[in-house]
C-alpha cells in the first residue's frame, strides 16, 4: 500500500466511526403480547317452530315483498322465483296483469318465504306464505294468472287451474312444453309490428 493513500483510509474510517456514533440508535419496543380474540360460540341456524327435528333444514326469509313479476318477488334484496309455477313473462299478453295480481296479493303484508333450492339463472325457488298461511303460488294459479308446472311442482297446483287458463297463457305453456319456435315466432311478430 503507498504511504499517500494511508492518510486517505485513515480518514475514511474515523469519519465512518463518526457517522455511526452519531446516529440516532432504534429503541427496541418491549414485545407485544399475543392477545387471542375472545372465544365466540359457533353459529348455529335456528330451527323454525312446529318442524320436526329431522326433516330437512331450509332458510327461511320474511319481510315485506317487491314484485318483480308474475312469478317473482324480492325479499330483503334476495331475488325469489314462485315454487312451481309459471306466469307470463312482462313482454308477453297478460304479463303486467299476472304481475297486478301478486302486487294485490301481498301489498301490505308479509310474505314467509321458505328456499327450496337455487335456479340456473341465480334465483332462489321458495314456497312463498302470506300470514294468513295462503300459498302464493296456488292463489296466482287459483286466480287464472299462472299455470302449475308440472314437471317442478309434481302437478301439485294443476287441479287449482280454472278451466281455458292454458289456452289463454298459451306462450308460458308453450315454453313448459319446450316450444321455444313459438316463442321466437311470438318475438319475431312483436318486433315487426309498428
Amino acid at each position: 500500500m503507498a504511504v499517500e493513500t494511508m492518510p486517505y483510509l485513515l480518514l475514511t474510517l474515523v469519519a465512518f466511526a463518526a457517522l455511526r456514533l452519531l446516529r440516532p440508535r432504534r429503541r427496541s419496543h418491549p414485545p407485544v403480547p399475543e392477545v387471542s380474540p375472545p372465544p365466540t360460540r359457533p353459529w348455529r341456524p335456528t330451527i323454525p317452530r312446529g318442524r320436526p327435528p329431522d326433516a330437512p333444514w331450509r332458510p327461511i326469509l320474511q319481510g315485506r315483498a317487491h314484485v318483480v313479476d308474475g312469478d317473482g318477488l324480492v325479499i330483503r334484496g334476495t331475488h325469489i322465483r314462485l315454487f312451481g309455477i309459471d306466469a307470463p313473462e312482462m313482454s308477453h299478453p297478460l304479463g303486467p296483469d299476472a304481475k297486478s295480481a301478486l302486487i294485490q296479493l301481498v301489498r301490505g303484508r308479509h310474505v314467509t318465504a321458505e328456499v327450496l333450492h337455487t335456479d340456473r339463472h341465480g334465483r332462489a325457488v321458495a314456497q312463498c306464505h302470506l300470514p294468513d298461511g295462503r300459498d302464493l303460488s296456488a292463489e296466482m294459479v287459483r286466480c287464472g294468472m299462472a299455470i302449475d308446472w308440472p314437471k317442478h311442482s309434481g302437478g301439485r297446483y294443476s287441479a287449482l287451474e280454472p278451466p281455458g287458463t292454458r289456452q289463454r297463457l298459451w306462450l308460458a305453456d308453450a315454453r313448459q312444453r319446450g316450444r321455444m319456435d313459438v316463442w321466437a315466432a311470438y318475438e319475431a311478430g312483436r318486433q315487426m309490428r309498428p
